[in-house]
């Protein structure tokens, strides 16, 4: 017996199947060659210059190359490339603080710590001038095709799902892949995500009777670029439903960045809207970062728009479902670099003593990118929008999995949680 949850937020098509019963192993794996030459890894923790708190999504990259990837909760990163042959250098990059350009050795440059102050500028230092915050997103958005990519390119991008009920891992799906984006002079019509090698881990127990997967993760990468795919965030004809604030002046990448709010104003629509912060370079007008979620201010409304089908013994309700994404200026162009989606809701079985809670965790990040490729994935081939990746593999069998591959590090708490169900797997076979 299945059950399906959809939410469909206009700007994402974000689905849960329901499946009730036990979670069966699918076993498979697809790989492309990899580059072992003459590769070096560089990994570390990075964590605030006065307090020493580790930070977490801070951007680590290259300079002079699309290498990068992100921290993860505990600060922690790794990064592999190929041995330039010349001084190494890493970027460190984030919200609110002064990037660090720092020399490392790569023979002794495992586990080091990398330290960043948060920036502080005076407002005399800048020419101060009146914001009208809807007009400055409005031309951010006019300036689309002058501060975006004008041409194609390929993203090679990691990507990683967790489903938890209550503070238990259930489902854990990881995949590498290939993120064939038209020019943002054009739409999304043409973009694809192309799975080259994934993996995933299950929990078989039949208490999980209540298994939850999420449909078309890895096309965060089309669905979630809000500047390519504006819909009802961005889009002009959908800014009259919003109010608009200007926050503060921050810094992201050295480089001053206005920080609009913006609200649902109070109009009458069949689905719910949204809230959150655009991030804006003064300089340029690009964006360069965006937080925001869904208003939850109406919760019949927000389950309606989610839910198409359910248990008749099963209520259902939306808590939170909240994103970010960020662009990478390059050369004075932005590119996608980082989605965060976290979505949570809950479960309340008629005859139960106890509703249950869960959380869906989706994210990818750009580690290389490629102009102008001479190939596009063909839609046969792509990973669709009903395509649920927990479902294609499922196997966490070789801390070297991923090879000489970038990826967002394992938090302590994921690896305990990996060990926890593999264990259960294999008990599960006895």
């Amino acid at each position: 017996m299945k059950t399906e949850i959809h939410l469909q937020t206009k700007l994402w098509v974000l689905c849960c199947l329901l499946v009730i019963g036990t979670t069966l192993p699918v076993w498979g794996q697809t790989i492309t060659e990899q580059m072992n030459e003459n590769m070096i890894t560089i990994s570390g923790v990075v964590k605030d210059q006065k307090s020493h708190r580790k930070l977490e999504y801070v951007n680590v990259y290259v300079p002079g190359t699309n290498i990068g990837t992100v921290t993860n909760k505990d600060g922690a990163f790794s990064l592999k490339f190929k041995d330039p042959g010349t001084t190494v250098y890493l970027q460190f990059s984030y919200l609110g603080y002064n990037s660090n350009q720092v020399q490392v050795d790569p023979l002794a440059s495992i586990g080091n710590e990398y330290f960043l102050s948060q920036s502080t500028f005076n407002l005399k230092e800048i020419v101060v001038s009146p914001v009208n915050p809807r007009l400055l997103v409005e031309d951010a958005m006019w300036k689309v095709k002058q501060n975006y990519s004008p041409v194609p390119t390929l993203n090679y991008m990691f990507y990683r799902e967790t489903v938890q009920k209550r503070n238990r891992y259930i489902t854990i799906s990881e995949a590498v892949a290939e993120a064939f984006k038209t020019s943002y002079t054009q739409g999304t019509m043409r973009d694809r995500v192309r799975i080259t090698k994934s993996r995933s881990v299950a929990s078989p127990d039949v208490k999980d009777t209540l298994s939850v997967k999420l449909e078309g993760g890895p096309n965060l990468a089309t669905y979630l670029d809000a500047v390519k795919n504006p819909d009802i965030l961005l889009d002009f004809e959908y800014m009259e439903m919003y109010n608009y604030s200007f926050k503060d002046y921050v810094t992201i990448d050295d480089r001053v960045q206005y920080a609009i709010d913006f609200t649902p104003k109070p109009v009458m629509l069949d689905f719910p809207l949204y809230e959150g912060t655009i991030y804006i370079d003064r300089e340029s007008l690009g964006i360069s970062r965006i937080e925001f979620s869904l208003d939850m201010s109406e919760p019949e409304k927000v389950t309606r728009q989610m839910l198409r089908k359910k248990p008749a013994s099963m209520r259902f309700r939306a808590q939170d479902l909240k994103y970010v994404v960020t662009y990478r200026n390059q050369g004075g162009r932005f590119f996608l670099n980082y989605v965060r989606a976290e979505f949570k809701f809950r479960c309340d079985w008629k005859r139960r003593l106890f509703a249950t809670n869960y959380t869906i965790v989706s994210e990818m990040v750009v580690t290389n990118r490629v102009d102008q490729p001479v190939e596009w994935a063909t839609y046969k081939e792509s990973f669709h929008n009903r395509d649920v990746l927990s479902d294609k593999v499922l196997d966490f069998y070789d801390k070297e999995f991923w090879e000489d591959y970038n990826i967002i590090e394992p938090t302590e708490s994921l690896e305990q949680a990996v060990g926890k169900l593999r264990k259960a797997i294999e008990r599960s076979k006895e």
